[in-house]
């Protein structure tokens, strides 16, 4: 790995930390019986990691950044730094589970992503996905109240987002694309006594906004 702590990532440079996330937050949607994983945008690793010091797993990585996925070496069991599609010849019905922390959002097309994903999961296969949710309370207050949409460094608006989601368009999402969502959580909620008060004087018509991301756990529709 190199030195230089800023790598390259879609339209501008982040610091290597960015790929260093360990997501502990995740680890109970990954099935307890899944054996061989596949993580979309590993990253350095960190989380296939943590998997793997958990449990006897194998545990492939994705990941696009060169320096990011030399790290991801050190700690998964095979790394293909390549753009996910069906040009990287995965094998067919090889995973139990297919992982997209914090990825979708980057990706072009990540519709054609998760049908991809499809292809690849055995029998009992499931998706699991971290994803963050644009109506997120302090992301709406910007809008809102600030009547601005700024793009930063991380977070909701990070810069190198191209695609923004919200609960009920995940779940259209999943539906349009033949999965059956088994499991749509908030993560990462926000702790601001003023959204409280705000949702109970809505009578909880904005719970879904508290959460900075939904986990999501989805398996492919059968005949």
């Amino acid at each position: 790995m190199s030195d230089d702590k800023s790598v390259s990532y879609a339209n501008g440079v982040k610091d290597f930390s960015y790929f260093q996330c360990q997501r502990p937050e995740m680890l109970p949607y990954i099935p307890r019986e899944a054996v061989r994983i596949l993580d979309v945008g590993c990253g350095a690793g960190e989380f296939g990691r943590s998997l793997k010091a958990a449990r006897a797993v194998e545990v492939w990585g994705v990941e696009m950044d060169a320096s990011a996925a030399t790290a991801a070496t050190r700690y998964l069991d095979h790394v293909l730094c390549e753009p996910f599609d069906p040009m990287l010849h995965l094998p067919t019905r090889g995973f139990d589970c297919i992982i997209f922390n914090d990825v979708l959002e980057h990706l072009v097309d990540p519709f054609a992503a998760l049908i991809y994903a499809r292809e690849l999961l055995g029998d009992n296969g499931v998706v699991v996905c971290s994803i963050p949710n644009v109506r997120f309370w302090q992301n709406m207050k910007h809008l809102l109240i600030d009547k601005d949409w700024q793009y930063t460094e991380h977070g909701i608006l990070d810069r190198t987002h191209l695609r923004f989601f919200t609960r009920r368009s995940i779940l259209s999402t999943f539906d349009n694309l033949e999965y059956n969502v088994t499991r749509i959580e908030g993560i990462n909620p926000s702790l601001s006594r003023k959204f409280r008060l705000l949702n109970w004087l809505l009578f909880n018509q904005i719970a879904d906004m508290r959460y900075l991301q939904f986990a999501v756990v989805a398996s492919p529709r059968t005949a």
